[in-house]
Parts: structure tokens; C-alpha cells; sequence
């Protein structure tokens, strides 16, 4: 039995590590894919050592263009919404390390929000309006880094804080 659960654990840490490097969520996972408990303590997941974290640090979803991380944080109230970029290891990088930045809230009428560089100069922040129901919205992340645009479509509430 231990074994069994010892594989099912290696299955599911390669799962979640496989979705945070590279690919978007088409949704929500099954509670039954959840990662292990010590990753969903804040733990590293085993073996990202030499690659950083993959752990939010800001309440939202890490997600990976190349080496480059970057985590979106969405807020249910339309306040701040936020994205924060890392480099390969997670040391945080300036927001201005990307241009360009819009956040598009599908619900499924479109709200395009304009993101600017926080007054710290950690993290691009929006605001919009509340999105009433989050478990029905998706949200677009556009930005370019070096002058190469880029995109990602997320489910709302993959990244909700």
C-alpha cells in the first residue's frame, strides 16, 4: 500500500509540475489530482531545486514562458490585479522587464484592462470591475518580453487570491 502511495504521489508532483512549466490549465483539476501535501504546505516540490520553485509568492498561479516565470494574481473585486515576473531561479525580476501588459476578463461579456507598473516597480497592476462569478470567467494575459508578444489564457479562478 505504501508503494502504491509513494507512486501515486510521484505521479502527481510530475503532474503539477508539467502544468506549472509550461502548459495552461484547461481547467480546474479534480481534487483527486491535488499535489502533495507538502507542496500545498509551501514546500518546494521534490527536484526544483536547480530550477526554482514553482510555489506562488503572491497568492496567485506561477506559470513559465522559457525560463522566465511569471505569476498572475487575480482579484474577484476587480481592485488589483496583479503580475509579478522571476527568472529562472524565482528571484524576482522588475515589472519592467515586460512591456505591453493587458489582462482580458471573459464572463462572457470582454473587459479589457490596461495593466501598469506598480509605484514599487515589483508587479503590473490593473483594476476593473468585480467578476460576479468567477467559476464562469476566463482571463487573457498578453505581454511581450524583448519585443516578442505573447499570451495565455487562464480559467478566473486558477489564480484568484
Amino acid at each position: 500500500m505504501r508503494c502504491a502511495l509513494n507512486r501515486l504521489s510521484a505521479v502527481v508532483a510530475a503532474a503539477a509540475m508539467l502544468a506549472a512549466c509550461g502548459g495552461a490549465p484547461a481547467s480546474a483539476p479534480p481534487a483527486a489530482n491535488a499535489p502533495p501535501a507538502a507542496a500545498a504546505a509551501g514546500a518546494p516540490l521534490e527536484g526544483t531545486a536547480t530550477h526554482g520553485d514553482h510555489n506562488p509568492h503572491h497568492g496567485g498561479v506561477v506559470l513559465m514562458k522559457g525560463d522566465l516565470h511569471y505569476e498572475v494574481v487575480l482579484d474577484a473585486t476587480g481592485r488589483a490585479h496583479r503580475v509579478y515576473f522571476s527568472d529562472a531561479l524565482r528571484e524576482d525580476l522588475p515589472a519592467s522587464i515586460a512591456s505591453d501588459v493587458v489582462l482580458t476578463i471573459r464572463r462572457p461579456a470582454e473587459e479589457r484592462i490596461a495593466m501598469q507598473i506598480d509605484e514599487t516597480g515589483e508587479s503590473w497592476v490593473g483594476a476593473g470591475r468585480p467578476v460576479e462569478a468567477p467559476a464562469s470567467a476566463t482571463a487573457r494575459l498578453a505581454f511581450a518580453i524583448e519585443h516578442e508578444p505573447y499570451f495565455i489564457d487562464l480559467p478566473f479562478t486558477a489564480s484568484l487570491r
